[in-house]
């Protein structure tokens, strides 16, 4: 491709249906080079969006130093669970409303 006028040389457009796995047959070269052409014009337009921004900047980022110690807690006791819940609590299982509605 020419840089000057954004064009497809006829090398390119070559390597371009080895690579798509299309032949000439079904239209002549003149219009699948104009096609092609068109096509590549749009990134002429895309080009003048200014795209210094790094695109990361959108995320937070983490710093490892920030982040916690990874060291093993005890966890919640069932006897504790069950003090604070002991109304759902039922035959070792809590209790919870019903999710899905009629008709599932």
């Amino acid at each position: 491709m020419s840089d000057s006028k954004r064009t497809v040389n006829e090398d390119t457009l070559e390597k371009l249906l080895y690579l798509s796995r299309l032949s000439p047959e079904s239209t002549d070269m003149a219009t699948l080079k104009r096609q092609v052409d068109e096509i590549v014009s749009y990134f002429d337009i895309l080009s003048k969006y200014d795209d210094s921004e790094n695109p990361y900047d959108a995320y937070p980022t983490t710093k490892a130093e920030c982040l916690r110690e990874d060291e093993v807690v005890p966890g919640l006791e069932m006897h504790d669970v069950k003090k604070v819940n002991a109304e759902n609590f039922l035959d070792g299982y809590f209790q919870v409303p019903k999710v899905l509605g009629e008709g599932a």
